[in-house]
């Protein structure tokens, strides 16, 4: 099969092309190339690609062109259902929809938690051709009858892994039900492994295409991949504070592990004269928006962020990915860097590394197989050495303590106390002393008390 190497090949409307012009889409992507025409032909569609890499544009422009190709014939419910994990993901999805449907009359909107509730109102009481929602607050609405799913011709979800992870794979499987006169699915996960996954997409999908357009190692040579040995944790604080001020970061996310951590090191960039926001899971919606706004209209550089609060967001023309705490997965370190280089364009990802974080930067290695080069900031070299083998496995001083007692135990288990026959043949009688036994051991004891 030859990929198309125009989006004109694909017979798209006129409209759609020209949106595409607007948005300088000059040729498909890798995913894209791949995904359109099995969609166009009404297949259900298995697909796996990473963030950045084109997949929403993929799965929208068949869903639009079907719109356009059947014309309902009056305003009713939605025909198109696209569910995604976060809120900031389904406002996304959805605004890029609208620019991709912007020469069409085609209506769009979005369902979504962090939105008082009765402001949706609106949306039922209007014509709808394609919604966008998070599973939690859709269901509340199928629920209590305001939304109507047997329109619905056509069902995708998107980042499919995370949803599962989430916890929302029952309320998946439950919209998958309700929505069940549908006459295609369209499921995209950034990976087609893991038993969840593939059981879900066994019972929702109806023969489907697989797509695995995993353009990543393709594209990650386009991110240019750092690592800097730091010392302590205001070692690492200063070698942030000087990569930003040196590479003149104008668009960049730095990537943190723990909630509790994110105003802190906002705060301690601005003191340095860096400006910076944060976006922590905790926040209202509007705070979250207008963080995502500050950075991508350039009232700030740096946006410091946690993976789950991060999860989702798509700004274009990100230049640095900084791992300030390295992640747990290496799924999780892909996820991370792939919000640089997007669209064609090169990115940096840089990871600071302590110690101890020598672990997981050796579990990285191995899954992307790559080798992240190490540097230093001159005036902040480090003081002491990188441990010589960063696949080493360390052991803390509790986990000894617990080994030496497992240990321990397992000898004194082992260590066996010979039954002889006479001790065990009459246990049962023997167990309890007989009254007249018991009585004459009380009277022998009252005896010793009355001689003392």
């Amino acid at each position: 099969m030859t990929t198309a190497q125009h989006f004109e090949e694909f017979d798209l409307a006129p409209e759609l092309l020209k949106a595409l012009r607007d948005k300088n889409y000059q040729r498909p992507m890798m995913i894209q190339a791949e995904v359109i025409p099995s969609a166009l032909e009404a297949r259900d569609i298995l697909g796996s690609a990473p963030t950045g890499t084109g997949k929403t544009a993929a799965f929208l422009l068949p869903a639009i062109q079907h719109l356009l190709d059947f014309p309902r014939r009056k305003p009713g419910a939605p025909r198109v259902l696209v569910l995604t994990p976060t809120r900031e993901l389904a406002m996304q999805v959805a605004e890029q929809a609208k620019e991709l449907a912007k020469y069409t009359n085609l209506s769009i909107a979005t369902i979504t938690g962090g939105v008082a509730y009765q402001n949706h109102g609106e949306i039922f009481n209007k014509n709808q051709d394609l919604v966008v929602a998070t599973p939690g607050r859709l269901l509340q609405y199928i629920k209590e009858e305001n939304f109507d799913c047997r329109s619905v011709e056509i069902l995708i979800f998107d980042e499919a892994d995370r949803m599962l992870q989430m916890g929302f794979g029952q309320d998946a499987e439950t919209i998958s039900a309700e929505t069940r006169w549908r006459r295609q699915t369209l499921l995209f996960s950034a990976t087609l492994e893991g038993e969840l996954l593939v059981d879900f997409a066994d019972r929702i999908l109806n023969d489907p295409v697989k797509i695995d357009a995993d353009p990543s190692r393709r594209e990650r040579k386009k991110i240019q991949q750092w690592m800097y040995h730091a010392d302590s944790k205001e070692h690492k604080f200063k070698l942030l504070a000087r990569l930003i001020e040196n590479e003149q970061v104008e668009r960049g996310i730095v990537f943190v592990r723990k909630r509790e951590d994110v105003r802190e090191l906002s705060e301690n960039l601005r003191k340095r004269g860096i400006r910076s926001t944060y976006l922590e899971g905790e926040m209202a919606q509007t705070q979250r928006n207008n963080a995502i706004d500050k950075l991508k209209s350039g009232v700030v550089n740096i946006l410091v962020a946690t993976d789950v609060a991060a999860r989702g967001i798509d700004i274009d023309d990100i230049s640095h990915v900084i791992n300030y705490d390295l992640p747990y997965s290496a799924d999780t370190y892909l996820h991370r860097i792939g919000r640089t280089a997007r669209a064609g364009k090169k990115g940096n990802a840089i990871s600071l590394v302590e110690s101890h974080d020598y672990k997981l930067l050796g579990k990285i290695r191995r899954y992307t197989t790559e080798a992240l080069k190490s540097r230093i900031v001159e005036g902040l070299e480090p003081r002491t050495k990188p441990p010589k083998d960063g696949d080493q496995k360390t052991v803390s001083k509790k986990q000894k303590a617990r080994l030496k007692e497992k240990k321990s135990e397992k000898q004194d288990e082992k260590r066996k106390v010979k039954v002889r026959h006479r001790d065990s043949k009459n246990i049962g009688k023997r167990r309890k002393p007989s009254n007249l036994q018991a009585n004459s051991e009380s009277a022998v004891k009252s005896a010793k008390k009355a001689v003392e």
